[in-house]
């Protein structure tokens, strides 16, 4: 059996492509590494598949998909985001194979296009990265339930063995408590609740005045947000830190003591908001962190209240200040939420689990055409 995957640009940072390409390497060491073909965007086209891509290189791009799965005989194709899902369907016609596509979150929760709805709904099969989102597939979009399967994401091991790189880490939090969230500071992704932890911190500091908040991540929100620290009177226990690389990023999970990421999700049909599994959990969880994480969507499928941290309102800063609160003035509980939750990744959400779980999918879940 040969599989051509079609995928975003693995060049870029970004949940959709860290997946993808776990999601092939698992295929290769399952299969064999000539049975797997990877064809990617171009890097121009984001997340969104071809959707960015000017008309000449979309065409460009279907044309090359169909020649590789000609030349090279693929018996099935899989699309790893919903923007390509379209190409696997015309492509699979044509050879007469069956196809699959990868759901991930919001890119399927709200409207879709005629042809990105069809061809979810024909694919042989849809592997959602969450329950939540494989409910909105079949609920929304009318997708088969028995057509779908949950692939949840998988943690980057290779993250836990980088040297950190905390100079600059050090340097701001000295004897502090710190809480740290990491992810982009967008306009377009206000949702994450940076803006809900920081109304959270006045009430934080009169119990903890050590306390500071720090902030990983950059985009065209950050202003606004500095804006609000600056208002809210939390400026000097505010840190943004922008974007940076691994070696920090290691050094302010290994630092902080509570990550917290109220993220609201918001199933609105033209503009849904929300995470779609939420990755930084995960790396947060490894590192031994107990997290404070929404009380409603994806994210509530793999941490639990009371054992992994606090699930909270995400729309309530003094429920999220209450578990931070909580957090920082009881170390060992902290510490040992920290432990489990740590336990819990490792074993659960390996990559090794998840190419268990691959390969359970394969045997159980038959590739067959429609």
């Amino acid at each position: 059996m040969k599989i051509l995957v079609l995928s975003p640009s693995a060049k870029k940072r970004g949940g959709v492509q860290r997946y993808s390409s776990c999601f092939v390497r698992a295929l290769r060491e399952l299969l064999g590494e000539d049975k797997v073909c990877m064809l990617e965007v171009s890097e121009c086209a984001g997340q969104d598949g071809l959707k960015r891509l000017p008309a000449k290189a979309k065409v460009r791009f279907a044309f090359q998909a169909l020649l590789t799965a000609c030349s090279w005989r693929a018996d099935v194709m899989i699309a790893t985001h919903v923007g390509l899902a379209p190409l696997a369907w015309l492509v699979s016609k044509l050879l007469r194979c069956p196809y699959w596509i990868v759901a991930h979150g919001i890119e399927v929760w709200g409207s879709l296009t005629r042809w990105k709805r069809v061809a979810l709904r024909r694919a042989d099969k849809v592997l959602s990265v969450s329950a939540f989102t494989r409910q909105r597939l079949v609920q929304r979009h009318q997708v088969p339930m028995e057509r779908t399967v949950v692939l949840p994401n998988t943690l980057d091991a290779a993250l836990l063995n980088i040297a950190p790189d905390g100079k600059r880490v050090k340097r701001q939090l000295e004897d502090r408590r710190a809480i740290l969230t990491v992810g982009r500071l967008a306009a377009s992704e206000r949702y994450k609740g940076h803006d809900i932890v920081l109304q959270a911190m006045p009430k934080v500091l009169k119990k903890v005045p050590k306390a500071c908040y720090l902030i990983v991540g950059d985009g065209d929100d950050r202003g606004r947000l500095e804006a609000l620290a600056e208002q809210l009177g939390v400026q000097e226990q505010t840190h943004f830190f922008g974007a940076v690389n691994d070696a920090e990023l290691v050094a302010c999970y290994q630092m902080c003591d509570v990550f917290a990421m109220p993220a609201r999700t918001i199933l609105d049909d033209e503009d849904p908001k929300g995470e779609g599994f939420g990755i930084v959990f995960l790396e947060a969880m490894a590192f031994g962190k107990p997290v404070i994480s929404p009380n409603y969507g994806a994210p509530t499928e793999f941490i639990r209240h009371g054992e992994h941290g606090f699930l909270v309102n995400p729309d309530d800063p003094n429920e999220v200040a209450e578990a931070i609160i909580t957090l920082l003035t009881q170390p060992d509980l902290a510490f040992q939420m920290g432990e489990t939750a740590r336990q819990w990744v490792l074993s659960e959400f390996s990559y090794e689990r998840f190419k268990e779980r691959l390969l359970e999918i394969l045997l159980k879940e038959p590739i067959c055409a429609s």
